[in-house]
């Protein structure tokens, strides 16, 4: 059945709607243009298993922009998408947010060139994609605490995540990790691990997605990570700082 646009544009806006996110006709059609190019490419390689837009608008998009509930990203000026995949959140972001100088970052170049064609097709500035392993990546010069806000929606437990993400973030900003229902338990096994690595978890915020409970935990950067962090490739997953 062909969907008009009118109706894709609705399906798009109820869900953000529902979800308490308000943007811009112009960034409705932006996100329905990244939709159109994400579902294409996964024709030819495996990015997601959701590319139904009545699903996507909650479980991509309503979930990727739900941050702009509880941060006010007006004074962002960089932002790093750790493990970004299919591209998310951080394009979704990066639309929302078109000041905020955003890089993605992901160890597989086929995801990072997806990112780059999106890029162009979309006329996105001030957006790159950088194809590296978070644990190698830390460890250069100009990404190193480089960034005021760090995200992740990836599902590694929040120790390892910490280990992969706050070594990016600036003193001061926010490393801001998508979680399911398990934060709670996550925090209080991570304690140790956010302690060494300079992080405090200043706040939890629970929402829903349709059916679904999520949470976003919020990691203020509160001093510098060690410069032993993050580890060699492999070792955060492997064995987590306890």
């Amino acid at each position: 059945m062909i969907v008009s646009d009118e109706n894709r544009k609705s399906i798009l806006k109820n869900a953000l709607n529902d979800s308490g996110i308000s943007v811009s006709e112009e960034m409705i059609g932006q996100l329905l243009f990244f939709h159109d190019l994400l579902v294409e490419k996964n024709r030819v390689m495996n990015l997601t298993a959701i590319t139904d837009l009545e699903e996507a608008a909650w479980k991509h998009y309503a979930d990727s922009l739900a941050i702009l509930k509880f941060i006010d990203l007006k004074n962002t000026e960089t932002m790093l998408d750790v493990g970004s995949g299919a591209g998310l959140p951080g394009i979704p972001l990066k639309i929302c947010c078109p000041w905020v100088r955003a890089v993605l970052l992901d160890s597989v170049g086929k995801k990072v060139n997806f990112h780059q064609e999106v890029f162009e097709k979309m006329g996105l500035e001030g957006i790159i994609s950088v194809h590296a392993r978070s644990e190698d990546a830390a460890h250069t010069a100009w990404m190193r605490e480089g960034f005021d806000l760090v995200t992740a929606r990836a599902v590694s437990n929040l120790t390892t995540l910490a280990e992969y993400c706050l070594p990016f973030v600036k003193e001061g900003g926010i490393f801001a990790a998508y979680k399911a229902e398990t934060a709670e338990s996550e925090i209080k096994e991570a304690e140790k691990a956010l302690k060494i690595l300079g992080g405090s978890v200043e706040a939890v915020e629970n929402y829903r997605i349709g059916e679904n409970n999520r949470n976003l935990i919020q990691i203020r950067k509160i001093h510098p990570t060690p410069k032993k962090y993050p580890r060699k490739a492999g070792v955060p997953l492997k064995m987590p700082i306890r």
